[in-house]
């Protein structure tokens, strides 16, 4: 357990990263961690302001979430889209009647001024979310995912087109001129920092946003907390979601190995899977301690399991 006063930060993608966002949760006091979501995929449809990670986040923390389609909302219905199927209306996204009530009122508190985080703050004490889950930024990133046929926005990519056109590159429309979440920053620079933990997220589409962040990157490298990643890749494969096909399709090999490479000298630590203790050496021989551990989430012990053994090795790294 931590000290006192001290504060772990979770960075997260959607369904990955919210699993351990949730053992988190669960192995230390509600104010020593604070997540802090992706907001590049957040995007705009039929009118709405929708954040697909950081609801995805906030479900998943408050128990809300679908457990089986690993997004959306449990007990979910469906009458609104299919009342909107009829009326010839855009249903390629699906939103369920409860997760829209999420939407209409993001929507309408970001028309009346309030910023990303106080509105994601209203819902996050509203559903009982439980810990203080912010974004990655109050001002719009766009991911943009570069393809042989042109340029997609991501939900369309992910969505839409299922993750079928193959890959080239990625843009981040609006990085330049956005201002990393004040407490985001904040807690960077703070003494009271014990470790950054990067969650089990895709790193090209989850995680590289809220790094690109202006001063993010500098501050991860000048805080004195380990920063820690969990790789999203298993035994060549992505529990969840496209990061193996996008490394593949990136000339990059799908393993654990290569997402720390891509990490690179940003990290302190990276946690692999028992399936690929293999590659704890050569990871070693980055610079980058390594622990071996069972890292696939099947239930609740799984999520606390994991999220103890990545603070007592990020305490490690001290």
């Amino acid at each position: 357990m931590l000290t006192k006063n001290k504060k772990i930060l979770a960075l997260s993608g959607g369904v990955g990263g919210a699993k351990l966002a949730l053992g988190l949760k669960h192995y230390l006091p509600a104010d020593q961690l604070t997540v802090v979501a992706n907001t590049a995929d957040d995007f705009e449809h039929l009118g709405l302001s929708i954040s697909p990670d950081l609801d995805t986040v906030m479900y998943t923390l408050a128990g809300l979430n679908d457990t089986d389609k690993g997004w959306g909302l449990a007990g979910e219905s469906w009458n609104g889209l299919a009342a909107l199927e009829r009326l010839g209306g855009d249903t390629w996204f699906q939103l369920g009647d409860q997760d829209l009530a999420t939407h209409l009122l993001r929507t309408q508190a970001l028309a009346q001024g309030k910023t990303l985080t106080e509105v994601t703050e209203l819902l996050s004490q509203s559903l009982n979310a439980g810990v203080r889950l912010l974004p990655m930024s109050d001002d719009p990133v766009r991911t943009m995912i570069e393809t042989a046929t042109g340029e997609l926005s991501f939900q369309h990519y992910f969505v839409r087109d299922r993750c079928a056109p193959a890959v080239s590159g990625f843009r981040f429309e609006g990085i330049e001129t956005a201002k990393a979440q004040t407490e985001f920053i904040q807690l960077l620079q703070s003494d009271e920092l014990a470790a950054v933990v990067i969650c089990p997220s895709n790193p090209f589409v989850s995680v590289e946003p809220m790094l690109s962040l202006p001063g993010v990157r500098a501050a991860l490298k000048q805080s004195r907390a380990p920063v820690v990643a969990v790789s999203p890749i298993v035994a060549g494969m992505a529990i969840k979601g496209p990061a193996a096909k996008m490394m593949q399709e990136l000339s990059m090999p799908a393993s654990a190995q290569a997402v720390a490479n891509y990490y690179g000298d940003l990290l302190d630590g990276f946690v692999i899977d028992e399936s690929d203790a293999f590659q704890a050496e050569a990871i070693e021989a980055l610079g980058i301690k390594t622990l071996v551990t069972p890292t696939i989430m099947n239930d609740l012990g799984d999520r606390i399991d994991l999220a103890q053994q990545v603070v007592k090795f990020s305490a490690s790294l001290l």
